[in-house]
């Protein structure tokens, strides 16, 4: 399967300057912040995002010096948004370590969160383009609108597919798109082509949730990996919820009533065997097998959009990304 790695090689050269700037950017002569910051930066994940902002920018007319300092602004900005979320989901990991506010505290995480969108506003500035400026203002907005949007349903995790992918636009797709088309216009790329990469953007940050989604039933797929999160955190999501709609009333009302108890941490079921249960009853119903065709259509989406573009080494590469977000196994 193909990996980042592998993706990245035709921009590789950028990225490294990418990855000095990114590391430049989470630097403090406060010591205590400093190390906070060296904790981020040994921890940071795939570099899904800044790898988009350079392919896309590199299909339209070239990665600039603009472009490395839009994708440092876009990760940093991303890298905030997961710190806060932590500390409202009181989350104690985040990709396999302590997340911040459960290795010092929430203030801590707060205050270092709130000091990285610092670094993003001041990169903005030295930027000077406002096109840039609106794109990432109105992604920031659009994260914390689906953050709301996500904690009000969650008075009950029971929402319609139309909320469901409300939220997921909002709280993923959103920045994915704010990621390809910041990159066109890091290059002075045309509306069309601005447009159609934020276009790609969305429809490939749709499948990279949705398949988060189906990797919290992942030993359904027989991948070996820790599942039901997403439940016991109180959150349904898209294989569960078409599920409960293809299901009879009773049987659904069933399942409903035993994802509440583990939501709740209930004393009277036993957690493992009502999993099992909801797995089962998800499978039944093909559930995965749906998210998964939602994946397939928003993948023909993201390439149709492409189309406007020649064929070269990086429009193949975003379709080589947008495979990995559908093929990945965590």
């Amino acid at each position: 399967m193909t990996n980042p790695q592998d993706i990245r090689k035709v921009i590789q050269a950028d990225f490294r300057l990418y990855e000095e700037a990114f590391a430049l950017a989470l630097q403090a002569d406060n010591t205590f912040l400093a190390e906070v910051l060296d904790y981020l930066y040994s921890k940071r994940g795939k570099q899904l995002r800044p790898i988009l902002v350079l392919l896309s920018a590199a299909l339209c007319r070239g990665v600039t010096d603009k472009t490395i300092h839009t994708a440092v602004a876009l990760e940093l900005m991303h890298t905030a948004s997961l710190i806060h979320d932590d500390v409202v989901d009181n989350s104690p990991m985040r990709r396999g370590s302590d997340a911040v506010q459960a290795r010092w505290t929430n203030k801590i995480a707060v205050l270092v969160g709130d000091y990285v969108l610092t670094r993003v506003i001041s990169i903005l500035s030295d930027l000077r383009n406002s096109t840039i400026l609106s794109i990432v203002s109105k992604m920031g907005g659009a994260l914390t609108s689906g953050e709301l949007l996500q904690l009000h349903a969650g008075q009950s995790m029971w929402i319609s597919e139309k909320q469901y992918n409300q939220v997921i636009e909002q709280k993923t797709a959103c920045l994915f798109a704010a990621c390809s088309e910041a990159g066109a216009a890091s290059t002075g790329a045309t509306m069309r082509q601005m447009t159609a990469m934020k276009q790609f953007g969305l429809h490939l940050g749709m499948c990279f949730q949705l398949k988060d989604d189906v990797l919290d039933f992942s030993d359904i797929e027989d991948i070996g990996k820790p599942t039901m999160n997403d439940i016991r955190d109180g959150k349904a999501t898209l294989p569960l919820l078409i599920s409960l709609k293809r299901a009879t009333k009773e049987e659904a009302d069933h399942i409903r009533e035993m994802a509440d108890a583990l939501a709740n941490k209930s004393p009277h079921i036993d957690p493992f065997e009502a999993e099992q249960e909801i797995k089962s009853f998800i499978l039944r119903y093909d559930g995965i097998r749906y998210a998964h065709q939602e994946m397939e259509k928003h993948r023909k989406k993201a390439i149709a959009v492409l189309s406007i573009f020649p064929d070269n080494k990086y429009k193949e590469s975003l379709v080589l990304l947008l495979d990995y977000a559908i093929s990945r196994v965590k």
